[in-house]
């Protein structure tokens, strides 16, 4: 009996309501490696691949903790590119020693999440407009500390750690798959990461189970400024230079990712591993359509009409006969997040 029981659970875990991201993937290997085995199937494309993509997986992931909590966050890749140039900044014309401009960095982008949590809970600004209008703020500020231009000339120790590998997996990689295990533990096995999705999920009915929403929505966006920096600093690294225009490819990417991955294996809810998975299921697609011959557009209309079918899927999903998770973050209102007081007296 519990060995079916555990068959059950096994077939149920790869149905593809639940891991369709992973038949998909399957479908793509197969396609491409009868029509471009030499190239899709080389380990140089799939190390390249797992490169390339960990700073995008490491913007989703940080954007997913916002979301589970009920908020939009429109600037996840303006933070990034904001990061990215603030670290060379520091480096190159200032000439601040490397582990002094890190924190400095980081600092910063946990100041930008904490703020834009405060435009959200104490001004009720909308996620989608508060998140909006901070992204045209740090593009001013690329633009301030750039001039419009490239900041070349980063320091070795820099270049060193993006370049660098541990048995062909590049820094980076390891980084993402790091902060990957410990973002999934705190919102999978800990008591924060229970009122991440509580709040997210009913702010009111988690306020009077003892919640303090207000401070969970601060939390998230503050930590999603944090990873944010750190995949800001990683694409310095990894470029050896920091490009002004460099952060807003990663806004849908990481939206396409979220969406899709909360469609695997969560039961509708934003998770880690989905979500990471969902990003290397893209960036396989479209691996395969370059290697194919496909014109350079492809990537952003790849992307495009994903995450149009990740939002479909996602808004289709429902969670335990209650609202679908796009239905959850979209109808909560900033009016939700602090109720009045005379309100909250009267619940008790």
């Amino acid at each position: 009996m519990n060995a079916n029981k555990r068959l059950s659970r096994v077939l149920h875990a790869l149905s593809f309501r639940n891991a369709s991201a992973l038949w998909v993937l399957a479908i793509i290997v197969l396609v491409f490696s009868i029509t471009i085995p030499e190239t899709f199937l080389a380990p140089r494309t799939w190390l390249s691949l797992l490169d390339t993509q960990s700073i995008a997986a490491l913007t989703a992931i940080a954007l997913i903790i916002p979301l589970a909590a009920g908020a939009f966050n429109l600037a996840v890749g303006a933070q990034v590119g904001v990061a990215s140039m603030m670290i060379a900044w520091l480096l190159v014309p200032m000439g601040l020693p490397l582990p002094l401009a890190l924190v400095l960095t980081l600092t910063f982008g946990a100041a930008v999440g904490f703020v834009t949590g405060l435009l959200v809970v104490v001004a009720r600004i909308d996620s989608f407009i508060a998140t909006m209008g901070v992204s045209s703020l740090l593009a001013a500020v690329v633009t301030l500390l750039s001039g419009g231009r490239q900041i070349l000339g980063m320091p070795q120790p820099l270049v060193d750690f993006g370049s660098g590998r541990v048995f062909g997996f590049t820094y980076a990689f390891l980084v993402m798959l790091v902060l990957a295990v410990i973002v999934w533990y705190v919102m999978e096995r800990t008591p924060v990461g229970r009122r991440i999705y509580a709040t997210g999920g009913n702010a009111e009915a988690a306020r009077l189970s003892g919640v303090r929403v207000s401070w969970i929505i601060v939390g998230a966006l503050t930590a999603c400024g944090i990873i944010t920096g750190l995949a800001g600093v990683l694409v310095t690294a990894r470029l050896t230079n920091a490009d002004p225009t460099i952060g807003p490819a990663y806004l849908l990417p990481a939206f396409t990712a979220a969406f899709l991955g909360a469609t695997q294996f969560g039961r509708g809810r934003f998770n880690v591993w989905g979500t990471v998975l969902s990003v290397y299921v893209l960036a396989a697609g479209v691996k395969g359509l370059q290697l194919s011959g496909a014109p350079t557009w492809i990537s952003d209309a790849f992307n495009g009409v994903a995450l149009l079918v990740a939002v479909g899927l996602a808004a289709s999903t429902r969670v335990g006969g209650r609202r679908s998770l796009v239905d959850r973050v979209r109808k909560r209102r900033v009016s939700r997040i602090e109720a009045p007081r005379s309100r909250a007296t009267v619940a008790k």
